[in-house]
Order: structure tokens, then sequence, then C-alpha cells
């Protein structure tokens, strides 16, 4: 091989390490930093890209966003429709019945449905927002941030020590802990257990929605990704993106509800079953 050839080899090693290096960065940017870091090749629309919206990329900013969209749509609606619900009153209705029906009334006794269905509304309604929301190319996606995910956790294990002080008092608490009809040598074991079940299913909780949301949206940076490595050979992949990104609707949708449900079997074990 003369010089030019391995020269020419060289620098086509040399393309092919900027071109993963660029991927990497820019998926890295995209998944795991959430305030953008000013560089001119970040954009925040697609193909260009406007500073003052790079606030967006601030994940309390998306939840303060979400929560504005769902007061604003919530109370645009009932003000609209505050007499004869219809189009998409009808339609918020709809997820308001099925979580009251398929989240909360199975696992609460039916005096607290009432009370727990705005609960579960809330978290169903914020967690399917900031997903959406993630989804667009203007906004980060919050709930791949295990920091919020962790927060909506705990707001979860409050409502499982509260339901259980609530509605067993201190003594009935520390009971939930403490495996009924167990001999007592074997309590040693069992409460330790009891206790970490406690964390692990908030743990498993917060990692869940992470992880899923984070996964994602990593699938679908990589597939994109493959154009930029070998050129518009790949093109035929963007197709498999699109259609990754409205299974990420779905799953949107999915991950909202299980969350919700998972958070309602937790807080009503806490407070009603017996261990």
């Amino acid at each position: 091989m003369d010089a030019s050839s391995t020269t020419n080899v060289l620098a086509a090693a040399a393309e092919v390490v900027d071109r993963k290096t660029l991927v990497h960065d820019y998926i890295q940017h995209h998944v795991l930093y959430h305030v953008a870091d000013g560089e001119p090749s970040v954009w925040n629309l697609p193909f260009i890209r406007v500073p003052a919206l790079d606030v967006f990329r601030n994940d309390g900013v998306m939840l303060a966003t979400a929560v504005v969209v769902l007061v604003a749509l919530f109370g645009l609606l009932y003000r609209r429709d505050r007499e004869v619900p219809h189009g998409w009153s009808n339609l918020l209705e709809l997820f308001v019945l099925f979580v009251r029906e398929q989240i909360v009334r199975p696992y609460f006794q039916d005096d607290d449905v009432r009370r727990m269905a705005p609960v579960f509304c809330t978290f169903f309604f914020l967690i399917l927002t900031l997903n959406l929301l993630g989804l667009v190319p203007l906004f980060s996606a919050a709930t791949s941030n295990v920091s919020v995910t962790g927060g909506l956790a705990l707001v979860t294990a409050t409502f499982m020590v509260a339901g259980a002080l609530w509605k067993k008092g201190p003594v009935g608490f520390l009971k939930c802990f403490v495996p009924a009809g167990a001999p007592l040598p074997l309590l040693v074991i069992l409460m330790p257990v009891e206790i970490i079940s406690f964390f692990s299913r908030v743990f498993a909780l917060a990692i869940r929605l992470f992880a899923n949301v984070l996964a994602g949206h990593i699938l679908i940076f990589a597939l994109l990704s493959m154009v930029v490595l070998f050129g518009w050979f790949a093109a035929p992949v963007i197709f498999m993106a699109v259609g990754i990104y409205f299974f990420e609707i779905f799953m949107a949708f999915l991950q909202a509800y299980i969350f919700s449900l998972l958070s309602a079997i937790f807080i009503s074990q806490m407070a009603y079953e017996a261990h």
C-alpha cells in the first residue's frame, strides 16, 4: 500500500471516529444533560436554535410547563363545558373515569375512592403530560431524569406512610413491617426484609419510569445516528425511527398508567392489608 492510500485510509478512519464522537456527544447531550450548554450546534427546534428557548431544557421548567398546560386545559374546558360536556371534555372525562374505576376502585375501600381519585388523576395526567412533552423537539423529557421520577416516587411513599398511619395508627403502621403469624425467631430476619421491601418498592417506581422513558429516547436517537454514520444508505432506518416514535406515544400513556397503578397497589397494601 502506497503512502497516498495509507493517508486516505487514515483520513476515512478519522472521519468515522469523528462521526461516532459527534453521535455520542449529541445523544448524551439530549438524554443526559438537561440544560443546554450554549454551543451553536445545539438546536431546540428542528434544524434551528433559538437561545431564548433553551430554558425548556431545564426539568424544573418542564414540570412547571406541564402544570401550566394541565391547569389551562382543565380550566378552559371546565369553563366552556360547565353545563353539557362535549368534545375534549368528554375525552378527559373518559380518562378520569378510567383512573377512578380501573386504578383506584379495585384497591381502595368505597369511602376512600372519592378521596384518592384526585391524587391518582394528578399522577396520571402529570406523568402523561411530561412524557408527551418530551416527544416534542422543543422540550426535554423530564421523566427521563431520575431526580424527577424519584420525587414522584417519594410522593407515593409519603401517601404509603400517611395512609397506614391514618387507617391503622402508629402501632398499626409499625405492624406493617411485622409479618402476621411468623415465629418470633424469624422476625429478626423478616422485619428487616419488610423494611427493605418498602424502600425497594419506592425505588422500583422511580427507576421503572425513568429507565423506560430514557431508553425510548436513546433508541430513537441511536436509529437516526445510523444515517450520520453510514450516510443515506441507512435512510430506511428513518422509517423505523418514526415507528418507534409513535410507539413512544403509546408508551407515554402506558407508563403513566403503570406508575399510577403500582402506586395505588402499594398505598392500599400499607393502608388495608395485614402483614
